[in-house]
């Protein structure tokens, strides 16, 4: 057995056939390049890659990754539940999966800008954005910054700008000296501790595929690390948007990285157009851990949204 898996790798496998269900269920590959030297990998639905492109009656829900794995590793469960009744949007974003840049850029609102660049490609006029971790980062600067095509959002596990003092608190509290340390360990044992604290209980792999997790998470190291220190601003730099969008923060009610205080200071500095709901026993990694629950949350969310009712 460990021959076997020395020849073939479980992600590689497991890539393969979740990418075939996904294109049974309507929702295909694409990459785009959204400049000279910027290509986008989209995962979308397969009526945008045909001649019904820009038909399609159904509301457009956009899926933003967070810092681990790609876009569609991570909502996977949510792109097969929601693609029935939504146009689903899943892109990789810069040095994730297959999307690539020759830009130095490494800011969250980069990311931002490439993403709604990849939609306005792709058709997409108006969305919901579902964003979890680093994606509910880039969710939150795409609805300031971009309002007419971002009309309601669903964040989970994020905070709307990680300044300096919301870092150290965060990470005193899980015992690290700073976000590369802990998002991109360099041992089997540090990819296991990385899971550990984003979960509540999930349940523990063996230690080849940390190994393989390592692998993935290894690739463009350099940039990643870029992008983790462009990714944290002085306190002095944050300035409070104002939100026209409704905002539902859904969360995992053990999140250990942005607990539930941290959800009651997002919804104070937001106002009235911000919602929240708990996911019981569950953590960071919520939409992973406890996916149908998670569906059924977003089933429910979705249809009370502006973008996500039907025209």
């Amino acid at each position: 057995m460990s021959w076997f898996w020395n020849k073939m790798s479980f992600f590689k496998i497991y890539k393969f056939f979740l990418h075939w269900v996904l294109k049974l269920a309507g929702i295909s590959p694409q990459k785009i390049e959204i400049e000279p030297g910027t290509v986008l990998n989209f995962w979308v639905p397969t009526e945008t890659t045909s001649s019904a492109a820009g038909k399609s009656q159904k509301p457009a829900v956009v899926f933003l990754h967070g810092f681990a794995f790609d876009g569609i590793l991570s909502w996977h469960f949510q792109a097969l539940a929601l693609a029935k009744d939504y146009s689903v949007y899943v892109p990789d974003f810069v040095f994730f999966g297959d999307s690539t840049t020759d830009r130095t850029e490494r800011s969250v609102g980069f990311q931002a800008e490439c993403i709604v660049k990849g939609l306005r490609k792709l058709g997409v006029g108006k969305c919901t954005l579902v964003g979890f971790s680093y994606g509910g980062m880039v969710s939150f600067k795409m609805a300031e910054v971009y309002p007419k095509l971002v009309e309601s959002v669903v964040v989970t596990g994020s905070v709307i700008t990680l300044t300096e003092s919301i870092t150290k608190v965060r990470l005193d509290r899980i015992g690290f000296k700073n976000w590369a340390d802990y998002l991109l360990p360099d041992s089997v044992k540090g990819v296991e501790t990385l899971i550990q604290v984003a979960s509540c209980r999930f349940p523990k792999f063996p230690k080849w595929i940390y190994k393989e997790i390592l692998e993935g998470i290894s690739v463009n190291r350099k940039e990643k690390m870029e992008m983790l220190k462009a990714m944290v601003i002085s306190d002095q730099e944050f300035t409070l948007p104002s939100y026209h969008q409704k905002i539902h923060l859904l969360w995992g009610k053990n999140d250990r990285i942005f607990d539930t205080d941290t959800v009651h200071y997002i919804k104070q500095q937001i106002g009235e157009k911000a919602s929240v709901e708990y996911i019981e026993k569950s953590g960071h990694i919520v939409q992973v851990e406890r996916p149908f629950m998670y569906n059924s949350c977003l089933k429910k969310i979705l249809p009370s949204l502006p973008s996500s009712q039907r025209p």
